[in-house]
């Protein structure tokens, strides 16, 4: 990858429609405007400071996150820029003064940025992001990554667990799940990049075609209960579809009765498409009692000569939902996911959070901790990164925050403790290191070429891969071992016992 090349991706990225090209650099919190405004009264307005954002706690209760929304962050910190009428706007609060709103003006992000790649599997506490700049401008941009960062990863998590459901196993099987979750997400926003997360979440395709467009993301679709209900009879219904699109049909059957009109007009249909030269797709089940049906439609269109013909089924579906009808033994090809994806429905936030792990004073970086009566919100202060471990299987077997300067030797035996049971130790050898935090910005330059939606998407797959199974298991999933080095548990401690002395 070249800088060159960075650049010129990064500026394919804002070409693409609508939306996407710009972000008003009001999209922030007042109180970020009001602590920039203290910064530069203060004499801080070139201090220098490094902030992590990290999340606490996995979401749906699952054992592991999805990252995603890197692209959106990336966007936005390279275009911001406070707008005229920003200014304008600003001065009519009354809460500034003009020479403050003339720094505004002059604002660049010009700040450095590492980041865990999108389509990497996560865990609690580890650092999606690392920013390091002036805190005058690291403030500005907290409320706005955040919010990139929380909607993306909750989405394309809720995806893989969904994924995860239909086929038992990520990703060894020949089940599909699509994402059809447009009308249900709260705006147009939440939809589109919804869609994306979905997809690099597992899903295979979208019903958006604004996604699509926007990402290149594979569409799909049926048909409609009013396109049924809009002529004389479900069969003729059924025909004027075939006619129009004999070689892609795919036929909704519960408009009316799926086992006693759907179905046998569905297998008429198919018959007069195979004497075309054309074979029916599938059939979509989006009511009723979708175990007993999607058999009861097995065995009818087998019965028929169909057995290629692909069951398809949508109607409030989440990953206990599917579960459940697979125990029942359900004959579903293709899972179409609406709400409950679009909108994770049962974990509505990610909960991430951007805290100030570091601050220059008299031209040295001061490690800086946030202390808690919640032991869970106490922060991992210092300029850090993170790795993962793998064995000689490929697995991962645990990931480590360390002080940035640290290394590892992979040819002696690493000792950590266990991520719930502290008094339990695990030590581990001949295992390989991977850095999980890549540069994106250096000085506000870009220097990382961004990926498109199929290779994020396959960075997920391969990352679910080499995750142990107890560890993708949906309910009561085994804690994966994310543990501080001995150095950095060190300097949390001290600082701990330091910030005691502080009334």
């Amino acid at each position: 990858m070249t800088l060159s090349r960075a650049a010129e991706r990064l500026q394919e990225v804002r070409q693409k429609p609508v939306y996407r090209k710009k972000y008003s650099a009001l999209l922030t919190d007042l109180y970020q405007l009001t602590m920039m405004y203290g910064y530069y009264k203060s004499g801080k307005l070139n201090q220098r400071a490094v902030f992590d954002l990290f999340y606490r706690k996995n979401p749906c209760d699952n054992g592991f996150a999805v990252a995603a929304g890197l692209e959106e962050v990336v966007v936005f910190l390279t275009g911001l820029k406070f707008e005229e009428e920003d200014i304008e706007y600003l001065r009519s609060l009354e809460l500034f003064d003009e020479s403050f709103l003339d720094e505004l003006r002059r604002f660049r992000f010009t700040g450095t940025v590492y980041a865990v790649e999108e389509g990497t599997v996560v865990f609690p506490h580890i650092p999606l992001l690392r920013f390091e700049g002036r805190i005058f401008e690291l403030q500005l941009v907290e409320s706005a990554c955040l919010s990139f960062i929380n909607h993306q990863t909750l989405i394309a998590t809720k995806a893989a667990r969904m994924v995860q459901a239909t086929r038992g196993e990520l990703y060894d099987h020949s089940d599909e799940s699509v994402e059809f979750g447009l009308r249900r997400a709260q705006n147009a926003d939440a939809a589109t990049f919804g869609a994306r997360a979905a997809y690099i979440g597992g899903c295979v395709g979208t019903s958006n075609v604004y996604a699509g467009q926007n990402f290149g993301i594979p569409v799909v679709g049926t048909q409609s209960h009013s396109w049924i209900l809009s002529f004389p009879s479900e069969l003729e219904a059924f025909r004027a579809y075939a006619a129009t699109y004999p070689d892609r049909t795919t036929l909704l059957v519960d408009t009316y009765d799926t086992l006693k009109s759907g179905i046998p007009n569905a297998i008429q249909v198919a018959r007069e498409l195979r004497e075309k030269g054309y074979q029916l797709r599938g059939i979509r089940l989006d009511s009723g009692d979708l175990a007993w049906l999607s058999k009861e439609a097995r065995r009818m269109l087998d019965e028929a000569g169909y057995p290629e013909v692909k069951i398809l089924a949508s109607g409030d579906l989440d990953e206990y939902v599917v579960r459940d009808l697979i125990l029942q033994g359900a004959r579903i090809d293709t899972w179409c996911f609406g709400t409950a994806l679009i909108t994770g429905n049962d974990c509505p936030a990610l909960g991430g959070v951007y805290k100030l792990v570091a601050e220059e004073e008299n031209g040295v970086m001061i490690p800086k901790i946030k202390v808690s009566e919640n032991p869970e919100k106490i922060t991992n202060p210092g300029y850090k990164k993170a790795v993962r471990l793998y064995l000689e299987n490929g697995k991962a077997t645990a990931d480590l925050i360390m002080l940035a300067d640290e290394q590892l030797d992979p040819s002696r035996p690493l000792t950590l403790f266990h991520p719930i049971h502290t008094y339990k130790r695990k030590t581990i050898r001949n295992y390989t290191v991977e850095e999980l935090l890549v540069p994106v910005l250096i000085n506000g330059e870009i220097v990382y070429e961004l990926p498109d939606v199929h290779q994020i998407r396959q960075r997920a797959i391969k990352q679910l891969e080499a995750m142990p199974r107890e560890v993708k298991r949906p309910i009561n999933p085994h804690a994966y071992h994310v543990d501080l080095s001995e150095n950095l548990w060190n300097l949390k401690q001290r600082l701990l016992q330091e910030a005691k002395g502080v009334q």
